[in-house]
């Protein structure tokens, strides 16, 4: 592709550094390659595809700021309140998203994690103010827990709040219909 003129010949076209895509390189590329799509008829495909299914981009963060992200989810909400020990420590209310719906902008190296009992539950935290505004729940490794009180205002239209028996865990996921499934793309 090629831009405006010069004398001689054309100046090419300048285009942004190529996002780091770590470890969803390769399937980022793959899909280009087998669709023959350039890196924005794909991002634009993607974004389409996330808006058809309803969902909306909120943003969120911690109270210093360190910590930024950024999650593809409904712009209604179905909150998990969890009465286990350290949801009711910490008041943990959250929405479940597979790992493919988040983003995380800033704050890496700025978060720390807890993990008890059987290790599964990473609970990451800012280690400068402790705000947890997102963590991977023992129920879904694959996906995250989102705190909808650390996303930025103007996003959320609703919020269903269901509680959960997080003192009989095993039992309460066992039995629950959709909580396995909601970290699925």
């Amino acid at each position: 592709m090629t831009g405006g003129s010069r004398a001689g010949g054309t100046t090419p076209a300048v285009f942004p550094r190529p996002a780091k895509l770590g470890a969803q390189r390769e399937r980022w590329e793959r899909l280009r390659q087998e669709q023959g799509l350039s890196c924005e008829e794909a991002a634009r495909l993607l974004l389409d595809t996330y808006e058809y299914r309803g969902l909306v981009k909120h943003a969120g963060g911690c109270h210093c700021g360190a910590v930024r992200f950024e999650v593809w989810a409904s712009a209604d909400l179905h909150v998990f309140d969890c009465n286990c020990s350290i949801c009711t420590k910490k008041q943990n209310r959250h929405f479940i998203v597979p790992a493919s719906r988040f983003k995380l902008l800033q704050g890496a190296d700025n978060i720390t994690k807890y993990t008890f009992n059987t290790h599964r539950a990473q609970h990451t935290f800012c280690k400068t103010c402790g705000v947890q505004s997102f963590y991977t729940p023992r129920s879904n490794p694959d996906g995250y827990g989102i705190a909808p009180h650390c996303l930025d205002e103007g996003t959320v239209h609703s919020t269903t709040v269901e509680e959960i028996n997080g003192k009989e865990w095993e039992k309460a996921v066992k039995e629950h219909k959709t909580i396995r499934s909601m970290s699925k793309p």
